[in-house]
């Protein structure tokens, strides 16, 4: 069976892959810093911050459960969501280190 083009990178090459695209909307952004924000965790005012419909701020809170950048907590007939404190941490690092790679010095164009 052949290999997929993701098992040609390295497992951290996928990880910074999968944070960049969970961060590539500036509503999942918004959603992220008004968790950041908090101390505990959110339900159901996400959507009263968020100028969008619901289903449209499920469908950005699963983009970023997936990514493991936040987590979802079911409480009563509420999902409520916070930072994943670990994984958050790890995408900095991952992402920190990729931005200060210094830029060659090659002539382009």
């Amino acid at each position: 069976m052949g290999r997929t083009k993701n098992e040609e990178f390295t497992i951290k090459d996928n990880k910074i892959a999968q944070y960049a695209k969970a961060l590539a909307h500036p509503a999942r952004i918004a959603i992220l810093q008004l968790l950041l924000k908090r101390s505990t965790c959110a339900c159901g005012d996400i959507v009263d911050e968020i100028p969008l419909s619901q289903s449209t701020v499920s469908q950005h809170l699963r983009e970023l459960k997936d990514s493991g950048l936040i987590k979802g907590e079911i409480e009563g007939a509420k999902v409520c969501y916070c930072i994943d404190e670990i994984e958050f941490e790890k995408a900095k690092g991952y992402l920190l280190n990729l931005l200060s790679i210094p830029i060659g010095k090659k002539k382009c164009c």
